[in-house]
């Protein structure tokens, strides 16, 4: 199918800590790291979406070592982009100056997974040899900053990695569960004379207990399954690259599938939940530490609204 060719992120300059947020919200950074693990995240001020993925991806492209002419695909993961239309992942071939196909893919946090598993079909097909993938979000824009059970989670960033034959990808496996009770963000009102459905504020809601289970849950499931597709025990797993919602979801999911917090890669504390960017910017963090080897075996496992999960297995 694919192999990974490189890895890349971007973040906006301006990072707020905990305490900067208690200056203007009911909280403290001892309520907010014991609870979620999370410190600092990086926000927002004059930088747009598509200037994060653009960065992310001409340093993808340049790790790679291919111009973005010999791109044959763009697929972007995002919640929102800069524009409702045209495509965040059209926006971005025009930056690039590149001149394939380009598409977005919706599905919230496991957005990043559900792009890979659509570029394995193509990859199989024989219609690409070089596919970037993009993932980001700016959740500052998106969240009600009067909200502290919600705001102080989120934190803005975009990912990418570029994609090229080979047999990296071991197994992958996807779900979703049509739910908007647990996590929801309206949309954007018209003015239409004719509307007579309620408005609501286009902000996000969630109910923490619930995803906190649900999460927990289906890291569990997700990661065991993909590893019995791959024809491993998870003890071969070098590393578990989990979305970065919650540091104790990702310590209690570690903790069931007996998985050392040292194998697992985290950049929660720093950067927040990422959303859809948070698996590929932890790859990069990990990546300039010089953590990951090659030939190393990961699992990658998100879950986000919609409900949806995805897992899989790859070589670095």
């Amino acid at each position: 199918m694919f192999r990974l060719l490189s890895v890349a992120s971007a973040l906006p300059k301006c990072r707020k800590t905990n305490d900067d947020l208690s200056g203007f919200l009911d909280t403290s950074d001892e309520w907010i790291s014991q609870r979620t693990g999370i410190r600092e995240r990086a926000v927002c001020t004059d930088e747009s979406l598509t200037e994060l993925l653009t960065t992310a991806g001409k340093e993808a492209l340049a790790r790679a070592g291919i111009t973005a002419q010999q791109l044959d695909l763009i697929l972007c993961a995002t919640i929102k982009g800069d524009y409702i239309t045209p495509s965040q992942a059209c926006i971005i071939q025009k930056e690039l100056g590149a001149k394939c196909p380009a598409m977005d893919i919706g599905a919230a946090c496991t957005g990043f997974l559900y792009a890979l598993d659509v570029a394995a079909g193509y990859f199989v097909r024989k219609k690409v040899q070089k596919v970037l993938v993009l993932a980001g979000d700016v959740m500052s824009k998106l969240v009600d900053w009067k909200d502290r059970s919600t705001c102080v989670l989120f934190g803005d960033a975009a990912g990418a990695a570029v994609l090229g034959e080979g047999d990296a990808l071991k197994s992958i496996s996807l779900s979703a569960k049509g739910n908007i009770d647990f996590l929801n963000i309206p949309h954007v009102n018209g003015n239409s004379p004719f509307d007579s459905i309620p408005e609501q504020e286009s902000f996000l809601a969630m109910n923490g207990q619930e995803v906190y289970r649900f999460a927990v849950s289906s890291i569990c499931h997700d990661v065991k399954e993909v590893c019995k597709q791959a024809s491993i025990s998870i003890s071969e797993l070098d590393w578990l690259v989990p979305h970065q919602a919650n540091l104790r979801i990702i310590e209690s999911a570690a903790a069931k599938l007996k998985i050392p917090m040292e194998h697992c890669l985290t950049g929660i504390e720093i950067l927040g939940n990422t959303s859809a960017a948070s698996i590929p910017v932890v790859l990069d963090k990990a990546q300039s530490e010089s953590k990951l080897k090659t030939g190393e075996l990961l699992a990658l496992s998100a879950f986000g609204a919609g409900l949806t999960t995805g897992a899989c297995v790859l070589t670095w």
